[in-house]
């Protein structure tokens, strides 16, 4: 038998919908290695608690998907509670709840997904299934308020989309590298993805023949500051290729051959230093290059890069001087929203509500695989 309190879930939509002021929205996010919960009211990031799990996976190299699971489980309630309290929220001040989706590990998945659900049904309350990657296209439209008495970018978290312009975006992270045109809120189509590893896993395997610690990523780019990124040539993958895809599983395996080559080449500080900004080049080069042509292709004034590889100071920076010299306006997403986490995923649901989207199922399966262009209405 139906539970008599659905249709007060359902029928709660319209008038959250209309409601201009005082909207709260609480939002899990665990599809990998990140437990987090976020409070948004009326596009301001009230709080966004993180509890990371790389210390865990760094003894095996990356993420073993069943103690992610475990860790999840062990640290979602209490995340939870954390960012409730910060947020001096209590949950019957909710007006809806919103969690992950897909993609993603699927028991990962599978608990924050629920304990939205189970938070939900029990409120009374619509629940939002999000997309990742959908969630990071609007991240870089998210930005740091004014504190009194603070300086500019001190503040707290705040949805800027009264300056939203159709853009092509950059989806970088350790598992996924998307090309994406968005025309409108809530509107948009992929151009381009990759074909086999994405540049965060480049980053990652790369930094492994090296003997780098994990996460590899962020130590190459500390690295490579100081090394000569002309040093050593490695191909720029698909580069030249007309379309919008990505492949770096070539230039992975042009490093191991070359490291084969030259035994012992990483042992030396100062020429690891080289071969991390010669391949870091290399990954650059080819997101930055590709993404700039997609814009220029199809006439939009506007650039966005968001996930975890955007924190990369060389892709920062590169982007930042390539979009001026074509005079094209840049947005990276904030670094705290490069990486997962559930303010992203609370702020598009927020979108979702403001726009009369319909809320997904109580009992809505995760979908591990979900593609992006089946994200949006």
């Amino acid at each position: 038998m139906a539970d008599p309190r659905l249709p007060l879930i359902a029928n709660r939509q319209s008038p959250i919908a209309n409601q201009i002021q005082n909207r709260t929205l609480l939002a899990i996010e665990t599809s990998c290695d990140e437990t987090s919960a976020a409070v948004i009211r009326n596009g301001r990031v009230l709080s966004n608690v993180v509890a990371s799990q790389t210390r865990l996976h760094a003894e095996y190299g990356g993420v073993v998907p069943e103690l992610a699971a475990r860790e999840h489980l062990r640290l979602c309630q209490p995340v939870i509670r954390s960012a409730l309290q910060e947020a001096k929220t209590s949950p019957d001040e909710l007006d809806a709840l919103a969690a992950t989706r897909g993609p993603g590990l699927p028991n990962a998945l599978m608990i924050g997904c629920r304990a939205a659900q189970a938070m939900a049904f029990a409120l009374r309350r619509p629940f939002f299934g999000i997309h990742h990657h959908e969630a990071h296209l609007y991240s870089p439209w998210v930005t740091r308020a004014i504190d009194p008495g603070g300086a500019a970018g001190s503040g707290a978290l705040q949805a800027d989309f009264e300056h939203f312009q159709p853009n092509v975006s950059l989806i970088v992270s350790g598992g996924h590298t998307l090309l994406v045109h968005v025309r409108a809120e809530l509107e948009h189509q992929a151009l381009g993805s990759t074909l086999d590893d994405a540049a965060g896993e480049c980053f990652d395997k790369v930094a492994k023949l090296i003997g780098l610690p994990y996460p590899g990523g962020p130590e190459m780019d500390r690295l490579a500051g100081d090394g000569n990124s002309r040093a050593y040539e490695f191909p720029r993958p698909l580069l030249r290729d007309p379309g919008d895809d990505f492949s770096f599983a070539g230039l992975k395996t042009s490093v191991r051959y070359f490291l084969q080559r030259h035994p012992g080449l990483a042992d030396d500080p100062q020429k690891r230093c080289d071969l991390c900004a010669s391949v870091q080049a290399a990954i650059v080069e080819t997101l930055v290059g590709k993404t700039l042509r997609a814009a220029q292709r199809l006439k939009v004034p506007c650039v966005t890069a968001s996930g975890g590889v955007t924190c990369n100071r060389a892709l920062r920076r590169q982007l930042t001087d390539a979009c001026a010299q074509c005079g094209i306006t840049l947005r990276l997403a904030e670094p705290s929203l490069c990486t997962d986490n559930a303010a992203m995923i609370g702020l598009l649901a927020e979108r979702k509500l403001l726009h009369a989207s319909p809320p997904s199922s109580l009992d809505a399966e995760i979908d591990p695989g979900w593609s992006l262009a089946t994200a949006s209405p």
